[in-house]
C-alpha cells in the first residue's frame, strides 16, 4: 500500500535560456508549497521550453547542469523536488525529470518518447531514455513520465508492471483549441488502464509563437478529475494530503472565445515582457483586424503601454478615420495621426518619369503596395524611436492567400491574430464587445477594405470570407486537395484560385512575423512547405 504523502504542483512561467531566472522561479515555488512532501514542477522548467539549439551549446548544458545541482540543495531539509531540466551523461543529453532529495539529485528519469511533429523536434537535440523504472521514494513507488510519455500507453503500462503506485507527469504542453480536453482524455486512459492516480503539471506562459496554458490537474484511479488548476496563470497548489485525493475542486469551464482571448493575451504580454519592449504600437485603420488587435493589446499590457497610429491617405474614408479614433477612445490609448499623402506625392513625382506613365498610383499592385510600404516605413521608424514593438495585424485568411504587402502591412515583430481566420476575428470581436464595448460596431458591420483606391473592397479580389475560410480550413487544417474540396459543393474556379494563391504566397509567409499558435496548423511551425513548389 502506498505510503501517505502530500503533493504540490508548481505551475510556473519560465523563459527559455534564463537559467538563473528560472531557477529563482522554481525556488520561490518550492518555498510557497507549504506542507507538501514533494513539489512537482513542469518539463524543462529550469531551461525553458523549447530550448531548441541552445541544447547543442556545451556551455549552456554546463550552466543548466550546475543550476540543477544548486537547486537540489534546497531539499537538504524538507520536501523533495521533482522538476524538469536537461541531463547530460555518457555523451548523451536527455530531456529529464530530476528528483532532488536530501540536498542532491537522487533519481533521473529521461524522457522516453521524443515528439518530432508540429512544433516539436526533440529528436534533433535529445537522446531518448530507455524503458522507465519506478522511483523508490520514502516508501512509495513513483511512476514518473515526461509529457509525451503519457501519450504512449506502453510507458505508463511499463511503470505499472514495475510496481508504480502513482503516476507523476511533468509537461510542457502548448495550447491549441481543444487541447485541454485531449489531455484529460489521454490522462484518464492512463489512469484507468493502470488503475493508478495521476498528477499532471504543465507550464504556463508565452514563448515565441506558442503559449502554454497551464491547466494542471489531478485524477483518481478511475479517471475522474479531482482538481483542476487555473489556465493562463501561475499557481502553486497542494493537491494531495495524507494519500487522499481531496475533495473535488475544479476551476469554472471557460467558453472557447474566452479561452482563445486569454491565450492571445498571455502570449502577447509575455512576448513583449520577455523581449524587453517598453510597449507596443500599431497602425489603426478603422478595420476589424486593427480594432481587435489593439483591444487585445490593451487587455494584455494596459492602455498606457499601447500607442495607436492613424496613417490616412487620400483614399481613406472619413468613416474609417472616425472608427479608428473611436477605437482609441473606447480603449483610452494615445494616438498620433500622420498623413501619407505627402509621401505619396513625392513618390509619384519621383517614379512617374521612370515608369513612363501616369495613373499608376491607382493600380493596387503598384500604387497600393507602395502606400502600404510607406505606412510600414513610418511605423517602423516610430518603433525605433519609441522602443515600442510594432504589432502586425494580419489574420490567417489574408496570410494564407497572400493578401498583404511584404514590408508594408506585414511589418511587425509579432502578430497576435496570425492564427485566426477572418470569420473567427468577427466572432471574437462580438464576444469581447459582449463583455464591454472596446471595438466600434461600424468596424464589425462594414465591408472589409484596404482602401488603397476609391471604392475598393476585399471581395473584389476574394470570395466572401465565410466561403474563403471554409475552403482554407479544408485545405490547410485537413490537407484536402482541390478535387476533394470541390466535391463538397464549392465552386471549382473559386477553389482552384484560392489554392493557387495559397501555393504562390509561401514566400510571403516565410518572411512574416511570429504569432501565437491557436490551432493545430499554425503557419511556420505546424505547416511547412517549400518556397519553390510546383505540386
Amino acid at each position: 500500500m502506498m505510503k501517505r504523502f502530500s503533493i504540490a504542483l508548481a505551475q510556473i512561467n519560465p523563459t527559455v535560456g534564463d537559467i538563473a531566472g528560472n531557477a529563482a522561479l522554481l525556488a520561490t515555488a518550492y518555498d510557497e508549497a507549504h506542507g507538501a512532501d514533494i513539489i512537482i514542477a513542469p518539463e524543462l522548467a529550469l531551461t525553458g521550453y523549447p530550448p531548441e539549439d541552445l541544447i547543442l551549446m556545451p556551455h549552456f548544458r554546463k550552466c543548466a547542469m550546475a543550476a540543477a545541482h544548486e537547486l537540489a540543495k534546497k531539499t537538504a531539509i524538507g520536501a523533495a523536488f521533482l522538476f524538469g531540466s536537461i541531463w547530460e551523461e555518457d555523451g548523451k543529453v536527455y530531456n529529464a525529470a530530476l528528483l532532488a532529495e536530501g540536498g542532491k539529485i537522487v533519481h533521473v528519469q529521461p524522457k522516453t518518447m521524443l515528439p518530432n511533429y508540429g512544433v516539436f523536434d526533440e529528436k534533433r537535440v535529445f537522446s531518448a531514455g530507455s524503458e522507465p523504472h519506478v522511483c523508490h521514494w520514502r516508501g512509495a513507488k513513483l511512476g514518473i513520465l515526461v509529457c509525451e510519455d503519457m501519450w504512449h500507453a506502453g510507458v505508463a503500462d511499463a511503470l505499472k508492471k514495475d510496481g508504480a503506485e502513482i503516476l507523476l507527469v511533468i509537461n510542457a504542453s502548448p495550447f491549441e483549441a481543444g487541447k485541454l480536453a485531449q489531455r484529460h482524455k489521454v490522462a484518464a486512459g492512463a489512469a484507468t488502464r493502470t488503475g493508478l492516480p495521476l498528477a499532471y503539471v504543465n507550464l504556463v506562459g508565452g514563448q515565441d509563437d506558442i503559449v502554454f496554458d497551464g491547466g494542471s490537474f489531478v485524477m483518481d484511479a478511475g479517471g475522474a478529475i479531482l482538481m483542476q488548476m487555473p489556465e493562463f496563470q501561475e499557481s502553486v497548489m497542494t493537491v494531495m494530503r495524507d494519500g487522499v485525493m481531496g475533495t473535488a475542486t475544479t476551476t469554472s469551464p471557460r467558453s472557447t472565445n474566452e479561452t482563445l482571448w486569454n491565450a492571445m493575451k498571455l502570449a502577447l504580454a509575455d512576448y513583449v515582457r520577455k523581449n524587453g519592449f517598453s510597449g507596443v504600437l500599431l497602425g489603426l485603420s478603422g478595420g476589424i483586424d486593427s480594432a481587435i488587435s489593439v483591444a487585445l493589446a490593451v487587455d494584455a499590457l494596459g492602455a498606457e503601454n499601447v500607442q495607436g497610429v492613424l496613417l490616412p491617405s487620400p483614399y481613406s474614408s472619413q468613416g474609417s478615420i472616425d472608427d479608428a479614433l473611436e477605437s482609441a477612445k473606447l480603449l483610452g490609448i494615445k494616438t498620433d495621426t500622420i498623413s501619407i499623402a505627402p509621401f505619396m506625392q513625392t513618390a509619384e513625382a519621383s517614379l512617374t518619369p521612370v515608369f513612363g506613365a501616369e495613373g499608376w498610383m491607382d493600380d493596387i499592385a503598384v500604387g497600393g503596395n507602395l502606400q502600404a510600404r510607406i505606412r510600414g516605413q513610418i511605423l517602423m521608424a516610430l518603433s525605433n524611436q519609441t522602443g515600442r514593438m510594432l504589432l502586425s495585424t494580419g489574420n490567417k485568411s489574408e496570410i494564407a492567400v497572400g493578401y498583404s504587402t511584404l514590408y508594408g502591412d506585414s511589418c511587425g515583430a509579432y502578430c497576435v491574430i496570425k492564427d485566426l481566420y477572418k470569420t473567427e476575428v468577427y466572432t471574437l470581436a462580438k464576444w469581447r464587445n459582449s463583455i464591454s464595448k472596446v471595438i466600434p460596431q461600424s468596424s464589425i458591420d462594414k465591408a472589409p477594405s484596404a482602401e488603397l483606391k476609391p471604392g475598393q473592397r476585399d471581395d473584389d479580389q476574394l470570395p466572401p470570407y465565410d466561403i474563403l475560410d471554409a475552403i482554407l480550413q479544408l485545405h490547410i487544417e485537413k490537407r484536402q486537395s482541390a478535387e476533394e474540396i470541390i466535391a463538397q459543393k464549392f465552386d471549382a474556379a473559386v477553389v482552384k484560385k484560392i489554392l493557387h494563391l495559397v501555393r504562390i504566397s509561401e514566400y510571403k509567409r516565410r518572411q512574416s512575423c511570429p504569432g501565437v499558435k491557436l490551432s493545430p496548423m499554425l503557419f511556420g511551425k505546424d505547416r511547412r512547405y517549400s518556397l519553390t513548389n510546383k505540386f
